[in-house]
């Protein structure tokens, strides 16, 4: 399929495939808020449960604790609940 008649979902989820990227890159590349590009990704985990591929997510991590429990492993929290660092890496996702 060409990629103009491609939707924006789609070619998040084909880049996904490639390697894995957090919903900030997602949105710069695809020119779209970040949180649409969450929302994207959202959909496409539905979409994939009746493949045989799996979304794969890294949750977000502190910087500097390495704090990695954190409850909502989509979001990227604005801080840590361990040390109150606010350096916390967004979650990144891949499918497989």
């Amino acid at each position: 399929m060409r990629e103009a008649t491609r939707t924006t979902r789609q070619r998040i989820a084909d880049r996904l495939r490639d390697e894995p990227m957090a919903a900030g890159a997602l949105a710069r590349e695809f020119e779209v808020r970040t949180d649409a590009a969450l929302d994207h990704v959202e959909h496409i985990s539905q979409s994939l449960d009746s493949t045989d591929e799996t979304l794969l997510v890294a949750p977000p991590t502190c910087d500097d604790c390495g704090f990695e429990e954190f409850d909502d492993l989509v979001n990227r929290p604005a801080r840590c609940p361990e040390c109150k660092c606010e350096s916390v890496t967004e979650p990144t996702f891949v499918i497989e």
